[in-house]
């Protein structure tokens, strides 16, 4: 759970730093911005093929090397004086985060009974939730009142703990041994539905996302301070949503990802068209901040029942999936946002979330088929 806040946390803390990194290296912001979008691009095109390269390690090695990437990276990053050197350190965390959710899923919930894997997914989820709610607010106000090579730095520190412990207490064992090693219901033709919701459901949900600022300036009219006090809400409904879904993956674990599908496609569809109503638009947003982090939670929670072989491969597959999907969404936006406006990316969204929806729906009527 640690290693899965401070992956989290070094992810999205650029965020929240892009001002001072900027004037630090003396950059534009807009470059700064490549080191996230490069971040998410790195994850998508490398969780496949790492996860098939280390598939015969031990996991313990496996994540302990991660977790050493992690720190020396964090601490590469602190001390870079270049930009160029700051974003090859993020890449290499990008490398190591690819990896740690293929890996950490069925390490994880295979040292517990089968009957609580849902349980054990979603306090992983909840760690990650956390990093946006706690983590990169944190890291921003001490870059703020120090600079921002400091909360970069006490990643390492953060990454060192998970390393000790995982290097001391996991045992190790050959990653094919145990009962998360393989899809406890084997169903090729549901992982490849839920791979596919999955990526329209995060391309949907980025369309505006990415833009949400700008919507809620534009159309909803709230003040930059008001904005600022609907991240948090939004980041509290998140975490509310992942903690809420972790008790009832074990109970629903099919039904959980179509649930929050649905309440996604709802939110993303009343804020495009309730937009200018303000109250509206809060529920609208809450909406799609409950649904946002159990999305990827019940389909990473999917894959360890249903991939067709190694669930490390098939958690790999859906991490490197969502992330294309965030980066096409962000891209998708882009495109339409001069031509369009801000409120028709939220439509554009709702439709590709709806479809994924759909796409669960349609899987769900049709008979069973295993492999």
């Amino acid at each position: 759970m640690l290693a899965a806040f401070t992956f989290n946390t070094a992810e999205n803390l650029p965020v929240g730093l892009l001002e001072l990194i900027s004037e630090g290296l003396g950059v534009p912001v807009s470059s700064v911005g490549y080191l996230i979008t490069g971040y998410g691009a790195t994850v998508a095109a490398a969780s496949l093929p790492l996860a098939h390269v280390t598939r015969a390690v031990p996991r313990r090695h496996v994540l302990t090397g991660l977790l050493a990437a992690l720190v020396v990276s964090s601490l590469v990053a602190a001390a870079a004086t270049s930009y160029r050197l700051l974003l090859a350190a993020r890449l290499l965390t990008a490398l190591a985060q690819a990896l740690f959710w293929a890996v950490t899923g069925p390490v994880a919930v295979g040292l517990f009974a089968p009957g609580v894997r849902g349980r054990v997914v979603g306090a992983l989820s909840v760690a990650g939730s956390l990093a946006l709610v706690a983590g990169v607010p944190a890291g921003t106000w001490l870059g703020r009142h120090t600079d921002w090579p400091v909360p970069v730095a006490s990643l390492a520190g953060l990454g060192s703990v998970s390393l000790v412990t995982i290097a001391v207490l996991l045992p190790t064992s050959r990653p094919e041994e145990g009962h998360a090693a393989y899809g406890s219901h084997p169903d090729a033709r549901r992982f490849g539905a839920v791979l596919a919701a999955g990526t329209l459901s995060a391309t949907g949900a980025f369309a505006g996302y990415t833009y949400i600022v700008r919507f809620l300036g534009e159309v909803s009219g709230f003040s930059p301070s008001a904005v600022n006090a609907l991240f948090v809400a939004f980041g509290i409904a998140c975490l509310a949503g992942v903690t809420v879904t972790g008790a009832l993956l074990d109970r629903f674990p099919h039904s959980a990802l179509t649930t929050a599908v649905a309440t996604q496609t709802a939110g993303m569809l009343g804020l495009y068209a309730a937009g200018t109503d303000r109250t509206a638009t809060v529920a609208s947003l809450l909406l799609v901040g409950g649904a946002l982090g159990p999305v990827f939670m019940a389909a990473q929670n999917e894959m360890l029942h249903v991939a067709p072989r190694r669930t490390d491969l098939a958690l790999a597959a859906n991490s490197g999936a969502y992330n294309a999907g965030i980066a096409t969404g962000a891209a998708l936006g882009g495109l339409l946002l001069p031509h369009v406006g801000v409120r028709n990316t939220f439509l554009a969204g709702g439709l590709l979330t709806a479809t994924a929806c759909t796409v669960l729906l349609m899987e769900r009527l049709l008979p069973t088929r295993q492999v």
